[in-house]
């Protein structure tokens, strides 16, 4: 992040806003994001809507943000979000199979729909019918939107962990096998 008394006044203005929001804390994306803070604000406020105030609740949303975590091996986002899906009762069985690229065994169908929608979303860009069907039954037409965007918005943040190198710091290794990722070849 720039210094404090090196921000514009946009700059900290869309700090502030992040912390005084749900989050509590400027998340790791925000980092690059900063250094256009209109854009910063704006998509920070859309990832906050989409992890607090879904539908699909925090379990079914650390499930999904996770999968978009191991997907991109976005390192900094597998290690903040397991605590998170920890904290929501997600069961450490079903993160160690997505850290492990394995198909994890769910008990319940929301949980089943969220992975099998973002697997296929992620690997293959859509959804067949029939999953969009499942997948409506187990969340509802809503959530199926909710969880679209969301993985949406977690690509993005992804994309900018991983394109600026704001990963983990050197003295905490990364959970996820990744050969390309270096820790001292960091962009911001």
């Amino acid at each position: 992040m720039p210094a404090p008394e090196a921000m514009t006044p946009e700059q900290r203005r869309a700090c502030d806003d992040v912390i005084s929001g749900k989050r509590g804390k400027i998340p790791a994306p925000m980092i690059a994001w900063i250094r256009n803070p209109q854009l910063a604000g704006r998509i920070q406020s859309l990832g906050e809507t989409l992890r607090f105030e879904t539908s699909l609740g925090l379990r079914l949303t650390e499930l999904a943000i996770l999968v978009c975590a191991r997907h991109w091996t976005a390192h900094m986002q597998w290690k903040a979000h397991k605590v998170y899906a920890l904290e929501a009762g997600l069961a450490p069985e079903i993160i160690d199979a997505i850290a492990a690229h394995a198909v994890p065994k769910f008990e319940d169908e929301p949980a089943r729909a969220v992975y099998q929608v973002a697997i296929h979303l992620l690997k293959e860009g859509r959804v067949s019918d029939e999953l969009y069907g499942e997948a409506v039954d187990a969340l509802g037409e809503p959530g199926v939107v909710e969880l679209v965007a969301l993985l949406g918005y977690y690509c993005l943040a992804s994309f900018t962990l991983n394109t600026f190198r704001l990963g983990l710091p050197e003295a905490i290794a990364p959970e996820l096998a990744d050969p390309e990722f270096s820790a001292e070849a960091r962009h911001l």
